[in-house]
């Protein structure tokens, strides 16, 4: 008899509520430290070799010293659609600056083995329809994501104007001349009309602060930085003959490790994967996408449906199919299920929660009892579980990461929330038992809660010579989450006051880069040289956000982690970094139409 891969959920009347609610606070006072991000280390002086670019030859040059039309910083997702609607727009001289070897942002550093999206490709990956490209699976795998970044650079005249393993030292608003100042670590010195910010937050590796890390004698690197030349393999999936005989210790079980982690177990002599809290892992379900099937649905304006389907599907749209069908619809059918369930005179922000709240404990008794269902050993399926809320961390979704660890060689080290004690010259320490090791790979993830200036490695300098981090002092302030006073001809591509929509990234990404090629296309359009949001407009914007219900995510009652600052107090400022109130869906909407009036209202065009 086969065992379900998705058992049934038990119904909310059977759940011990006030029991659940006790063990998540166990758990997080566990977890929780005085030193919230502290605790993490940043690769520099004698840890810097970790950013060293393992991918890509570093090629000298000569600095550039010449004007740009618009100047983008980072060449992920958010510097391609932008730069390819301003080429639509009928601007070409875009230069993106990079720090890595090419193109790509996190798709070009994270080439672990079994790097996958986690929102389905026909949402995630942009401009499938402008490129022709048919995404190969429901989950496409990084090498897949990797070559549609380089083929948009191409399409689009991008690559070849870029400036690549280049770091942006200096970004001053030069009001004589009414032009951006971009200075670089290559000696750069050039300038630009007008420059977009998209550097991300996930692009500054990390490391555990763990005592003795710089000791150990065997060889470490971190998975943004996959050493291939010691594991032998590749991307595309060649099996790691070299790591045969090997002992690996993986530190982290988050979202990168939960997809490496099968193919380590798979090629290791011996796997030890040590975990401090668990991932919350539902079931992916991949599947190759049938030729035919998208040859039908692929119709003009496909992907702009999808892409508002999905959103619509979780974020208080009025979708009546759901076409993407993956674990973030479902948890917002289940939510959504339980509060129009709710009688009439029950229909209170009080009991909504609450509804909320039945419809989550339910998905995370099914996610555990997936770890029963799978996990032969009843001790390692245990510890396994994730005893939080689904969205205190990010959700996980995989179809052959719990089933790792029944393979006889693999084995799970967990420190009940105490993390590694110490590493020595030979291995790791756990509740003082070393664990001798060849290799240690770091799946500790990247910077999220660190200031601006010192995840992007400047500050920008705006008018009157304010830097960014002052005019953000109290907190972000923007309008749109795109234009910030003071700051004229710069554009902020990323989610945070704008729609906020952390289960499908690029859609951010993609509606501010729709709208910053339409506002720069009038500025050329009407002779203006500076186009800026007014005061009033910023104040008016922050006010609206503020009178939402804040943010549905990064709760203090939550397991630490990114989502809520390690579990520490973020203070007032973290109060801006929320999402439009209407809705992620409303949002959209009401930029598409703002952006199609034609009148930019709150913008000053000079």
């Amino acid at each position: 008899m086969t065992v379900p891969d998705s058992p049934a959920p038990a119904p909310a009347a059977a759940i011990d509520k006030e029991a659940l609610r006790r063990k998540y606070r166990e758990e997080r006072d566990k977890r929780l430290r005085a030193d919230g991000n502290d605790q993490y280390l940043r690769l520099e002086g004698r840890l810097a070799h970790y950013l060293d670019d393992p991918y890509t030859p570093f090629v000298p040059r000569e600095p550039r010293t010449d004007h740009v039309g618009f100047a983008f910083i980072g060449g992920g997702f958010a510097g391609l659609v932008t730069g390819a609607r301003l080429v639509e727009a009928g601007i070409g001289d875009v230069r993106i600056v990079e720090k890595g070897g090419g193109l790509g942002g996190t798709w070009y550093w994270n080439r672990y083995p079994g790097a996958q999206c986690d929102t389905a490709a026909m949402v995630y990956m942009p401009l499938l329809e402008e490129t022709g490209h048919r995404p190969s699976e429901k989950y496409t795998h990084g090498p897949e994501i990797l070559a549609h970044c380089e083929r948009i650079g191409r399409q689009y005249g991008l690559a070849g104007q870029a400036l690549f393993h280049t770091e942006v030292t200096g970004l001053a608003w030069d009001e004589a001349r009414a032009l951006w100042r971009i200075r670089t670590n290559r000696g750069d010195d050039f300038s630009a009309q007008f420059i977009g910010l998209g550097t991300g937050p996930l692009h500054v590796p990390k490391l555990p602060g763990i005592p003795g890390i710089a000791t150990f004698r065997g060889h470490s690197f971190h998975t943004s930085r996959w050493d291939y030349g010691y594991t032998g393999g590749d991307p595309l999936g060649a099996p790691m003959t070299k790591l045969a005989g090997q002992r690996v210790a993986l530190i982290g079980t988050g979202a990168t490790a939960v997809q490496c982690v099968p193919h380590l177990a798979r090629d290791s002599g011996e796997l030890f994967v040590f975990q401090r809290t668990p991932s919350s892992v539902d079931v992916r379900d991949n599947a190759p996408i049938d030729p035919a099937w998208f040859e039908r649905i692929a119709t003009p304006g496909w992907q702009q449906r999808w892409l508002e389907n999905f959103t619509d599907n979780q974020a208080g749209g009025s979708a009546s199919e759901d076409l993407v069908q993956d674990g973030w619809t479902d948890l917002a059918h289940r939510i959504r299920a339980k509060i129009r369930g709710l009688p009439r005179e029950q229909m209170t922000p009080q009991h909504m929660m609450a509804a909320f709240e039945d419809a989550d404990h339910e998905k995370m008794e099914q996610i555990r009892a997936r770890a029963d269902a799978i996990v032969r050993d009843p001790e390692t399926a245990r510890k396994l579980k994730a005893w939080y809320r689904q969205l205190c961390k990010r959700p996980c979704f995989h179809d052959e990461y719990l089933q790792a660890f029944n393979r006889p060689n693999t084995h799970l080290v967990d420190t009940d929330g105490k993390g590694v004690e110490r590493i020595t010259e030979r291995g790791v320490v756990v509740a003082g038992i070393e664990y001798p090791v060849d290799c240690i790979v770091y799946a500790s993830g990247f910077e999220v809660g660190t200031e601006y200036r010192r995840r992007a490695g400047f500050d920008l300098v705006g008018r009157g010579g304010e830097t960014l981090s002052d005019h953000w002092a109290q907190g972000m302030r923007s309008l749109h989450g795109i234009h910030v006073h003071g700051f004229p001809n710069a554009f902020f591509v990323q989610p945070t006051q704008g729609a906020n929509l952390i289960s499908n990234v690029p859609h951010n990404l993609s509606e501010a880069a729709r709208t910053i090629a339409a506002i720069v296309r009038h500025a050329l359009d009407v002779n203006a040289r500076e186009v800026e949001a007014t005061r009033a407009a910023e104040d008016a914007w922050i006010a609206l956000l503020l009178s939402g219900a804040g943010m549905m995510i990064g709760s203090p009652d939550c397991t630490p982690g990114y989502y809520n600052n390690e579990g520490q107090d973020p203070g007032p400022r973290a109060k801006h970094n929320v999402g439009y109130p209407a809705g992620a869906s409303a949002y959209f909407r009401y930029l598409d139409d703002w952006r199609r009036s034609g009148r930019f209202d709150g913008l000053a065009f000079r």
